[in-house]
Parts: C-alpha cells; sequence; structure tokens
C-alpha cells in the first residue's frame, strides 16, 4: 500500500491526454470512483486496497470513463449538425459553415473559425463539458462567421443565446481551476 494518500501513477496509459491520480481514503470503504479533473483523471479507492487491486481499479474506472465519454460525445457530424440548429434558431440560419471539427490541436483556445475558408474548429478539452457550454462556443464561433471582431455588434449577435453568461462563467471557472496549484480546491472523500 503506498504511504502517500495521494499520488500520480505512473506507468498507466494517458487519460484522455493526462495523467492519472490515484487518492486514497480512510473513510471510503469499498466504493471506487473516478472522474476528469482538468486534464487528470483522479481515482479515488479505499486506503487498504493492494498495489495490484489499485492497478485493476484504475484499468477499469478508465475503461468506465472513456465508455461514459464516447457515448455522449458528439462526432464531427453531429458537431456539424449542431452548428446548422444553432445558427437557424440564434442566428436566422445566416452563419453558413463549410466544416466544423473537433481538434487537439487549441490548447488555449476553446474554439476558432476562420471566416475566408468558412471553417470552425472546437478544441477537445470541450468534450464532456455540459452541452449549453458547447453549444455557445459553437455559437460564439458562428458568430464570427459574420461579424470577425468582438466589437458590439458580435456580443449583440449572441445576445439571443440565454445560456451566455453561465457559459462564459463556466469556462472562466474552469481556467481558473488550471491555476490552482496542486491540489488546491479538492477535498478528499
Amino acid at each position: 500500500m503506498s504511504a502517500d494518500p495521494v499520488r500520480d501513477l505512473a506507468g498507466q496509459p494517458p487519460a484522455r491526454g493526462g495523467a492519472v491520480e490515484v487518492r486514497r481514503s480512510a473513510r471510503r470503504r469499498r466504493t471506487v470512483s473516478a472522474y476528469r479533473e482538468g486534464d487528470r483523471t483522479v481515482v479515488l479507492i479505499p486506503a487498504r486496497m493492494s498495489t495490484a487491486e489499485e492497478q485493476r481499479w484504475v484499468t477499469t474506472m478508465l475503461d468506465k470513463l472513456a465508455a461514459q465519454e464516447s457515448r455522449r460525445m458528439p462526432g464531427d457530424d453531429e458537431l456539424a449538425a449542431r452548428a446548422e440548429r444553432l445558427s437557424a434558431q440564434y442566428l436566422n440560419g445566416r452563419a453558413r459553415p463549410d466544416t466544423v471539427r473537433w481538434v487537439t490541436n487549441q490548447n488555449s483556445r476553446w474554439g476558432s473559425c476562420t471566416p475566408a475558408e468558412g471553417s470552425i474548429r472546437l478544441s477537445h478539452r470541450l468534450q464532456g463539458m455540459p452541452e449549453y457550454v458547447i453549444d455557445y462556443v459553437l455559437l460564439h464561433e458562428l458568430a464570427h462567421l459574420l461579424v470577425p471582431g468582438h466589437g458590439p455588434r458580435f456580443w449583440k449577435l449572441l445576445e439571443s443565446y440565454p445560456r451566455t453568461e453561465r457559459a462564459r462563467g463556466f469556462l472562466e471557472g474552469v481556467v481558473a481551476v488550471g491555476r490552482l496549484p496542486n491540489g488546491a480546491g479538492s477535498g478528499e472523500e
């Protein structure tokens, strides 16, 4: 057993591009759970578990999370259909992208748009976030097809989306958590 109740698990395959952290708890008796925290996966296990049991449970929980995420992650085709629906609902159908897709090379932006090409790209980091957040980022990029900058005309286009402020707050919170020192703001069960 590890003497350290929180540790990174070396040798595990990357979890959605990040590290795996195992947190042991004396209060936890039988249950094992896992969740995503930024770019890492946190697995919560009972403190009494052996290293072999830990390895088995980490693998099991990574597989379960991946299966859950693959069920709820829209593919590029679904993302394009979603963009079409959002454009129709909030922009009178005026924003018509040629391509809408997920990308893995955007780590400092949530989305990007190239109006001249009619292309919209959303960061893979949005996958697994609430739908209203993904819709906001997608709508934000759709609005850029109509207005390139972030001036008053641009923000006027987003006024009709009822969850703009909530989605922006959610994304600001994600960014803020990423800036916290390791372990800050996370409570052990």
